[in-house]
């Protein structure tokens, strides 16, 4: 089979606010959301090729599913989004030539509205340790999300089974 590269990659997030999202991702991405609706917003990268959208449904908001991280090509380029982020007020961490995930790195980190927190980094070179502040134990440490209220999961209904059951409008069941 030929090598297949994708063009872009597509992430869709539910969040509790889109003013709020449409707001921090348009200063996090430095550009304005390419489409907006009534509770839907869309941003199309063509650096990093991503396509992100947000559908506005707090009851679908969940927690601690990791991190989204942004490689960038350079240290220079690195210092320069940080600059800017930190003019923003958006810089929730910053980590400057630390041992994260076996590899050297520059970084800067970015909480969303929601709590999603977004990783911008330089990769210098890999190694064969952590650094030992990371630590398990610690939760806060690298590649790992803050804790934070979990909400209840959705119920999924058996449709094997014949219940006269159905979603009330806006329970996010559908």
């Amino acid at each position: 089979m030929k090598d297949t590269v994708f063009p872009r990659m597509h992430m869709s997030f539910y969040v509790s606010d889109l003013t709020a999202t449409v707001n921090f991702y348009s200063t996090f991405f430095g550009v304005p959301a390419s489409k907006v609706k009534s509770g839907y917003a869309k941003y199309e990268l063509s650096e990093p090729g991503l396509i992100i959208s947000f559908i506005e449904n707090k009851e679908r908001v969940q927690s601690n599913f990791g991190h989204v991280g942004i490689q960038v090509g350079s240290k220079e380029e690195m210092e320069q989004r940080l600059e800017v982020a930190r003019s923003q007020g958006i810089v929730s961490k910053e980590e400057i030539g630390t041992s994260c995930c076996y590899a050297v790195q520059d970084k800067f980190w970015a909480d969303d509205p929601d709590g999603i927190q977004w990783e911008v980094y330089y990769f210098h070179e890999d190694v064969e340790f952590n650094d030992p502040k990371y630590s398990e134990e610690d939760a806060s440490a690298c590649c790992m999300p803050l804790e934070r209220e979990e909400k209840p999961k959705l119920q999924m209904m058996d449709l094997s089974k014949n219940e006269a059951e159905s979603c009330e409008p806006g329970s996010g069941c559908c």
